[in-house]
């Protein structure tokens, strides 16, 4: 028998693969399973986003392999973009990247940095998928925890205090997934501060900006950050195109040609068709953003009820595709959501998959319709 790769035995199966695998079983025994877990949004992608990748299937270039940093359009719109939403000045020839989701700029900026042994920061509660990379490449995960003592703000002092001499990478999510909490610009100052300080590259990955978020700020705006700092973004929560796979990078060139080494031996460049929907989309009016959130408004109203059947606690100033809220002391999070999934048929991710400090809490997704959501509202 072939054996896998020892790296493998660093990593599990994503919990969503195998939760959901579960939640589809249950579903097809006949269960009337309403699925709160995944932030995958339901809404469609903007109608001239549509137009332009079916207007473009006749193009001469249409189908052809496509350059690994993508058409110069694209780097121009995401360019134009960045100025307008975040009076971030970034140069489109050197300076940005398309990426086909922001998940493959993970891998591969870990790829491009990390040697065996390195240590990387990672937050406690976060993105699953930082960890699951740093092992991947063999680097060692540093986790720094986050709070709501502290607004889940990194502590400075807890950070300092830790051995940073093998650290390399510092990953950073603004606004914070699970939690919803925004970054502050004097958090980004004193991120760029420790990361030139200790020489560790500081990374904000931003695709929750837009998402009920009336302030939306890049880690880029901080003066002499890009001498230390990335930033990811993605089209997937912002425009409804989760599934089109479109995530973008920007920082100075010599990071975005390192990682360009990478990528470059990695995939043959993006479909046409949907660089050039992907201009569209970011070339859309603040009509598109204001749509989007009164419907994401409505349906986190109707959360916020649901969250209140079962005892939990809110933040009403969070953002993003999701609440996170706390349930009663003494109630483990698995408990919960696995008795809401058994009891009432409602699918509900619990905090503990995204670290130890999310023990306690719960997580819904606002991808869900209205109708949907008073369905399992009436359930509990």
């Amino acid at each position: 028998m072939i054996k896998p790769a020892k790296r493998l035995d660093t990593v599990q199966e994503y919990y969503f693969s195998k939760k959901l695998r579960e939640v589809r079983g249950l579903a097809a025994a006949g269960k009337p399973i309403i699925n709160m877990g995944i932030g995958s949004p339901d809404l469609q992608p903007p109608a001239k986003v549509l137009e332009a990748i079916s207007n473009s299937l006749g193009d001469a270039s249409a189908h052809k392999y496509q350059s690994y940093q993508g058409l110069p359009e694209l780097r121009n719109a995401i360019a134009t973009f960045y100025k307008n939403k975040f009076s971030v000045g970034a140069n489109p020839e050197n300076e940005i990247l398309p990426l086909m989701g922001s998940k493959e700029g993970i891998m591969h900026i870990s790829m491009a940095f990390l040697n065996e042994g390195d240590k990387v920061l990672i937050p406690n509660p976060g993105y699953p998928t930082y960890t699951s990379v740093t092992k991947l490449v063999g680097a060692e995960p540093l986790f720094y925890d986050l709070s709501a003592d502290s607004n889940w703000q990194p502590n400075f002092e807890e950070l300092e205090s830790q051995d940073l001499e093998s650290v390399k990478i510092m990953w950073v999510n603004y606004p914070h997934m699970p939690t919803g909490t925004n970054a502050t610009l004097e958090t980004f100052e004193k991120l760029v501060a420790f990361g030139k300080k200790h020489n560790i590259l500081i990374i904000n990955d931003n695709p929750y900006s837009f998402i009920l978020n009336d302030k939306p700020i890049s880690i880029l705006q901080v003066e002499g950050a890009k001498d230390i700092a990335l930033e990811l973004n993605s089209l997937s929560k912002t425009f409804n195109m989760a599934g089109w796979r479109v995530g973008m990078l920007l920082g100075n060139s010599t990071f975005i040609n390192e990682v360009l080494k990478m990528k470059s031996n990695m995939d043959s460049g993006m479909f046409y068709g949907i660089q050039k929907g992907a201009i569209e989309a970011l070339q859309l009016s603040d009509e598109w953003f204001l749509k989007q959130n009164k419907i994401y408004e409505e349906r986190r109203n109707l959360i916020w009820q649901l969250a209140d059947k079962l005892n939990a606690v809110y933040n009403k100033n969070s953002t993003g595709l999701f609440v996170w809220a706390k349930i009663p002391a003494g109630k483990k999070s698995e408990e919960v959501t696995d008795s809401v999934l058994y009891e009432n048929d409602i699918f509900i991710t619990p905090g503990t998959i995204f670290g130890s400090q999310g023990e306690g809490y719960i997580r819904f997704s606002l991808c869900v319709t209205t109708e949907v959501i008073k369905e399992a509202i009436k359930r509990l």
